[in-house]
């Protein structure tokens, strides 16, 4: 090419790799190596400009999930159009990497070592491997993981607003008349989870109702909550439960199941607030009670980040405000309704 041109090597690289030592040549120079490169066919190779240091604009999508997120029922479905939409707004190409799918295994160092063909990646999942987040950053490596992650220093994050989005279900069930609520969350201590107790629990001390045996925590949903547990909740004054989405949603399953097989109604008897969506597949189901969490926009916001840290630019993103949804698996408590009979 740089015969064909009738310039050095090193101006062909100058120009074609767009650096900012090209400024100094000549545009009739610049256009002679544009002319011999559309000549023979010249196509950039990724590979070889990321190992110059040079940007491919393409960012990596990377998921924790056991299978990457492909189905349009999916729920991680709509972080993806989001994701896909601001990176095509901003010039962008995707790169999905699926090194998390194979045999449902956790991905190792060679796995996320590859994200590194990509400008930067964006981080999906419940359960990311701490240790090699780590690294990646600490390499300077551009990386934004979907969801808070306070516990590791410097790693970029987007994520929803749960607090008071949790706060403002409370608020819901005790102006329904519920005055003994109890939250259902997963034993871990994932910083969405936390951030939704927290609010939970700030709900109910605004409220003045006690917070004693508020919150069961359980590793096995399916086996801890059942009818047995909830009648005897149930017998204790508990009139309405909360549960929080998870990436396999047991919590909310476990605890319809639960209410079903005690025979009791639901939102009659029992009311029922879920932090987050249902899993795709009770979409046929009486729509819950609780929030709807903004996931084409926590893609898009994650995308304007992650684009702004590959542009070596000091950035932040707010976090995303959740919706409330009334739903209808939530209504006025028992007592309540008893108390409004009688006077």
């Amino acid at each position: 090419m740089a015969r064909l041109a009738g310039v050095s090597q090193a101006t062909v690289s100058l120009v074609l790799g767009n650096k900012p030592q090209a400024a100094t040549i000549s545009e009739e120079t610049r256009r002679k190596v544009m002319d011999a490169a559309r000549t023979l066919g010249y196509v950039p190779d990724p590979a070889a400009r990321s190992l110059a240091g040079a940007g491919n604009d393409l960012l990596g999508v990377f998921s924790f999930t056991a299978t990457f997120p492909t189905d349009v029922q999916h729920s991680y479905y709509p972080f993806l159009v989001g994701v896909e939409q601001e990176a095509a707004a901003r010039g962008f190409d995707l790169v999905l990497f699926t090194g998390s799918s194979a045999h449902g295994a956790t991905p190792g160092p060679e796995a996320l070592s590859r994200v590194r063909l990509a400008d930067g990646c964006l981080f999906l999942g419940r359960h990311a491997p701490a240790r090699e987040l780590r690294r990646l950053v600490a390499d300077g490596f551009p990386v934004v993981h979907l969801g808070r992650r306070d516990e590791l220093d410097g790693l970029a994050w987007v994520g929803a607003d749960y607090a008071p989005a949790s706060r403002e279900v409370v608020q819901h069930l005790v102006a329904l008349g519920h005055r003994r609520i109890v939250l259902v969350r997963e034993d871990d201590e994932a910083p969405a989870t936390a951030d939704r107790e927290r609010g939970f629990l700030a709900g109910l001390e605004e409220a003045g109702l006690p917070l004693e045996g508020a919150v069961f925590r359980t590793a096995a949903p399916d086996g801890d909550l059942t009818p047995e547990r909830l009648r005897a909740w149930r017998a204790e004054g508990v009139t309405a439960f909360v549960a929080e989405e998870t990436d396999t949603g047991a919590a909310w399953r476990a605890l319809r199941a639960a209410v079903a097989a005690a025979g009791l109604d639901c939102p009659r008897e029992l009311s029922l607030a879920l932090l987050g969506d249902p899993p795709p597949d009770l979409a046929g189901e009486p729509v819950p009670t609780g929030f709807a969490i903004p996931r084409t926009r926590l893609g898009a916001a994650a995308v304007r980040l992650l684009a702004a840290l590959v542009a070596g630019e000091d950035a932040d993103e707010p976090l995303v405000p959740c919706a409330f949804r009334p739903g209808a698996t939530a209504g006025p408590a028992p007592e309540a309704v008893r108390d409004l009979a009688t006077t």
